[in-house]
């Protein structure tokens, strides 16, 4: 007499049945990325009017410190903000809207994190730059001149 045998097809078929039900249930999770332009590495002799160019410090403690002009001579006096809807965004939209004006061209930021910032604010910045349609900055390092200015104000 021989051993009973046991037909696992039955078990086959069910397996692949659950494993293609799960395959075609999951949805898989999107990554959520912004691109980021980096600049080219060209001189341009002409550069950019002091007039345009805004500058982004990110400070300790969710706190942005904000300038218009260059850090060794500034045409604005430097001004801390924070992440909130009344803070950045309404500065970027209304110095967008200023330069526009005087100018017919469009506001250049440059975003410079701090080394007491922390990332998420850093990814907040540049979000907000998104949100508020600005579509000239850059990423730069801190500079001496802003790192004291920082230190005026409390953010460094």
């Amino acid at each position: 007499m021989s051993a009973p045998r046991i037909d696992l097809t039955a078990m086959v078929d069910l397996a692949f049945l659950l494993i293609t039900f799960f395959i075609m249930a999951t949805s898989l999770a999107k990554p959520k990325a912004m691109d980021l332009a980096m600049p080219v590495t060209e001189n341009h002799p002409e550069g950019v009017p002091e007039t345009r160019t805004m500058s982004v410090c990110l400070g300790k403690d969710n706190k942005v410190m904000w300038y218009m002009g260059m850090p060794e001579k500034p045409l604005t006096t430097p001004k801390i903000v924070d992440f909130s809807k009344a803070g950045l965004r309404t500065v970027l939209v209304a110095k967008s809207k200023e330069v526009k004006q005087a100018s017919g061209k469009m506001l250049i930021v440059i975003l410079k994190p701090g080394e007491h910032s922390v990332y998420s604010n850093f990814v907040t910045a540049l979000d907000e730059l998104n949100i508020t349609g600005i579509q000239s900055y850059a990423v730069a390092n801190i500079t001496p001149n802003d790192i004291d200015m920082l230190k005026q104000q409390g953010a460094f």
